[in-house]
């Protein structure tokens, strides 16, 4: 089967984890994906070695790209990578602001030069600004768009994995296929800048509306700021069950159906999200108190029976061995490694993911 994007050629010049999200989705799709590492190579190769001895983000963002060692502050390599660029249509880079222009490489000279190039430059805070020079990783800008103060307990907290940088990556690859898109209109291609800052205060703008008319969310746990019942309640065994409830309908089905409360659909403290809310304690009080009169087996039966969305929280070994985890395997330098499959899938047929490089294994 034909992949959408065969036939496309992608030059990385990346690292660490937005860029190479973005251009793994590429090669995916069908792109052939050149990734430019250093002589020492991509510093993500050094993260961990979780994956069978390689490291686990390398394994994961890198599969089906080839490997091209080339030291730009050497003239003499500089050539090549002119080269493949006059024959790409896709320049993806996440080098510090400025760091490509100043090896030759100026992005709006090269579109100039290759009007049909499609570039996306990747940055901490993008091209211009006060903080456009200041270095930026994931947990940074976690922290300065204001994900930490509503995230954790009593104190600011990391989101456990790479957040802002898988997001920006997402959002360079939706560009990316929009531009294609375009160019498949006009012939022409496009510059595209996409920074963790801005992606990541796209993704709290609702925060950041409720902050500006003074009601900035709290830390509310596993709960949610704005709709309750909408956390985790114990069962008798001691499993905790996450519940959300949406709608009015469903909150009648939880008081008639699980709760077996009928008189609470009419108490006026709960007679509206809005209530509800307001009256969080009692709300959450009240199914606590039923919850932790049921087993787990029999509250989820209930909750099965009566449509109402729920979760069970589960730990990593519990995800480990869950029946909706697909996986697929790609191949590298030390063998096979399985890891959690991307989500979409297209005409219900799986992808065979391409090989993870050795560094510097494409030179020829």
């Amino acid at each position: 089967m034909i992949r959408p994007l065969e036939g496309l050629l992608v030059v990385a010049v990346e690292q660490a984890v937005a860029a190479p999200f973005c251009t793994a989705r590429l090669a995916d799709a069908g792109a052939r994906v050149i990734k430019i590492e250093r002589p020492e190579g991509d510093f993500a190769r050094a993260y961990d070695d979780a994956a069978n001895g390689l490291s686990s983000y390398f394994v994961w963002l890198n599969r089906g790209k080839e490997s091209l060692v080339l030291d730009l502050t050497q003239k003499e390599h500089r050539s090549p990578l002119h080269e493949l660029i006059a024959e790409a249509d896709i320049l993806v880079q996440n080098l510090k602001r400025g760091a490509l222009a100043r090896l030759g490489f100026d992005v709006a000279a090269l579109r100039n030069k290759h009007p049909r190039l499609i570039t996306c430059s990747i940055s901490g805070y993008g091209e211009d600004g006060p903080y456009a020079d200041r270095k930026s990783y994931d947990a940074l800008i976690q922290a300065e768009t204001g994900l930490t103060a509503i995230t954790g307990t009593d104190a600011p907290a990391r989101v456990g994995f790479s957040v802002v940088d898988i997001s920006t990556g997402a959002t360079a690859y939706a560009a990316i296929l929009e531009a294609l898109i375009a160019r498949g209109r006009t012939g022409q291609g496009a510059d595209i800048r996409v920074s963790l800052f801005d992606v990541m205060a796209d993704w709290m703008s609702v925060p950041l509306i409720h902050a500006a008319v003074g009601r900035p969310p709290r830390r509310v746990r596993l709960a949610h700021p704005s709709i309750a019942p909408y956390g985790a309640f114990l069962s008798k065994d001691g499993k905790p069950i996450l519940i959300s409830i949406q709608s009015e309908r469903e909150w009648g089905a939880l008081c008639e159906r699980v709760l077996r409360r009928p008189d609470a659909v009419g108490d006026p403290r709960f007679a509206s999200g809005v209530a509800r809310v307001n009256n969080r304690p009692a709300t959450d009080g009240m199914v606590a108190d039923v919850f932790g009169t049921l087993g787990r087996d029999e509250l989820i039966a209930r909750l099965s029976e009566a449509d109402i969305a729920f979760a069970e929280v589960n730990e990593f070994a519990d995800m480990l061995r869950h029946p909706h985890l697909r996986r697929v395997t790609v191949d590298t330098e030390i063998g096979p490694v399985t890891f959690s499959a991307p989500a979409a899938i297209f005409d219900g047929v799986p992808r065979r993911l391409g090989a993870v490089p050795k560094l510097g294994e494409h030179k020829e």
